[in-house]
């Protein structure tokens, strides 16, 4: 089954415009242009993008005024951190808040009292940690990079998540989850957000095509006689959902439905492609 999935329910966050290689966003009352090579279109509003007060450029960031000292914004209870990066990024990618949803719907699903084991893989701020660990499940956070794992926990902190329900754990996905084979540990859920390409804490090498169907099938092997659901984001532009779906459908034999995320703009009502995805549940 395929699905169009518009992340629709922010307050603290808005796609304003996009056009011409760009998109304009607000992040609480903070206005940035950055840059998107899926918009191929035109600019709505010329005047709308002169309220833009950071710019990243493709190299850096500019500002016209600096963002907040303590620049966050909140989706449900969740709290993120906000700040630029080099890479573009600033902690958040919005369009997740639909899995975000799916994945509280899920747990809460199972009333309290049963608490259940939820593995997040290339987890980076930790969105998806802390919808579930909101949700009653007890979270391993893993993510190669030391500097994400610790913004994952301070938004941890900020959204007032007990320590206990979330085990943070610095390695590589493959690497961490071939010993939980080994250990015989087993979890409810897997959520997943791999990059095209990337380097592990020991800097093994991870391709998305060469690796991804290995990590899918060993993550086979850690999930519970019950599970309760299978997730996979990707980014990358030359990837079809589909071929993603084909790959769970494969690992999960059935009920696998994909499809496409979005945001859709204030001024113009377009929607701006935003990663693809294939997921499972019980």
């Amino acid at each position: 089954m395929t699905s169009l999935l518009i992340a629709d329910q922010w307050r603290d966050y808005e796609l304003l415009d996009s056009g011409n290689g760009e998109k304009l966003e607000r992040f609480g009352g903070f206005i940035v242009t950055r840059p998107e090579p899926r918009i191929i279109w035109n600019k709505k509003s010329e005047d709308l993008w002169k309220k833009a007060e950071g710019i990243f450029t493709g190299e850096e960031w500019r500002f016209s005024s600096s963002p907040p000292t303590e620049w966050k914004i909140s989706y449900d209870k969740m709290v993120f951190n906000l700040k630029p990066t080099e890479f573009k990024h600033v902690g958040v990618f919005p369009e997740q808040a639909v899995n975000w949803d799916w994945i509280t719907q899920i747990l809460k699903s199972q009333g309290k009292g049963h608490d259940k084991k939820v593995l997040n893989l290339f987890a980076y701020t930790g969105g998806a940690t802390m919808a579930a660990a909101m949700a009653g499940a007890q979270v391993t956070h893993v993510d190669s990079s030391r500097p994400a794992m610790m913004w994952a926990s301070e938004n941890a902190k900020l959204s007032r998540i007990a320590k206990d329900s979330i085990r943070w754990i610095q390695d590589d996905a493959i690497k961490f989850v071939q010993r939980e084979i080994r250990r015989g540990a087993k979890y409810d859920g897997i959520i997943m957000d791999p990059p095209r390409f990337g380097r592990g804490v020991s800097g093994e090498v991870w391709k998305l095509e060469n690796n991804l169907p290995k990590l899918a099938h060993a993550c086979r092997e850690i999930l519970s006689e019950t599970p309760l659901f299978f997730l996979i984001n990707a980014y990358t532009a030359d990837l079809s959902h589909l071929a993603v779906e084909n790959l769970l459908t494969d690992v999960m034999k059935e009920n696998v439905e994909s499809g496409e995320l979005g945001l859709k703009e204030s001024v113009g009502g377009r929607i701006l492609p935003a990663g693809i995805f294939a997921r499972w549940k019980l």
